[in-house]
């Protein structure tokens, strides 16, 4: 649910990060629409449609992320003590805003963070750096960064610049979630741990 209600509150939840906006109950017509506004959210202005936080809208930016250009972020998840940024298209010099404002905000959320690759394309030195700067916060922090699904190609930039010994890759978003939370994870038969 989006939006709840009471006698003395109306509270505005965003569907993506769990931000909250409370307001003194008034008049009931129209006061979802206007918190949705009054606070630059987008989404219905019904209670019962979805609603993103004014962060969470920057972040999700406009149009399909997964058709080439520069790269976008696609969701924020939260799953347990971890939140998954869904990366998308290529992470580099222009898309390095939004993905750079996604680690900053999954920090200030707390626990591990998952950045999940699979329909990242390519990743220059300037993604790398912000991956590699998320993982110190966290690991200063007591905290995880590992990285989902990257490709072929990916892991072997990885390799290459012997970064896979910094960041850890997973082979599914599932898989990296399930190990960074202590969930029991186990591998498909023939597959490595």
């Amino acid at each position: 649910m989006s939006v709840v209600r009471s006698d003395e509150h109306t509270t505005l939840v965003c569907d993506v990060c769990g931000e909250t906006v409370v307001e003194a109950a008034g008049d009931p017509t129209g006061m979802v629409w206007e918190l949705v506004s009054d606070h630059d959210w987008t989404g219905s202005p019904l209670a019962d449609g979805p609603h993103r936080c004014a962060h969470c809208t920057l972040l999700a930016g406009s149009g399909d992320a997964t058709t080439a250009g520069p790269g976008g972020i696609l969701g924020i998840d939260h799953r347990g003590d971890a939140t998954v940024i869904t990366c998308a298209g290529d992470i580099d010099v222009e898309g390095a805003g939004t993905l750079r404002a996604a680690l900053r905000h999954a920090a200030d959320m707390g626990g591990h963070i998952v950045v999940d690759l699979t329909n990242v394309r390519l990743i220059d030195s300037t993604g790398l750096g912000l991956l590699v700067g998320a993982h110190r916060d966290c690991a200063a922090r007591g905290a995880t960064l590992s990285l989902a699904a990257p490709s072929p190609f990916l892991r072997i930039v990885l390799r290459t610049l012997r970064l896979d010994e910094v960041l850890t890759a997973y082979d599914s978003r599932a898989e990296a979630v399930a190990r960074v939370t202590g969930a029991g994870w186990t591998a498909a038969p023939g597959r490595r741990p």
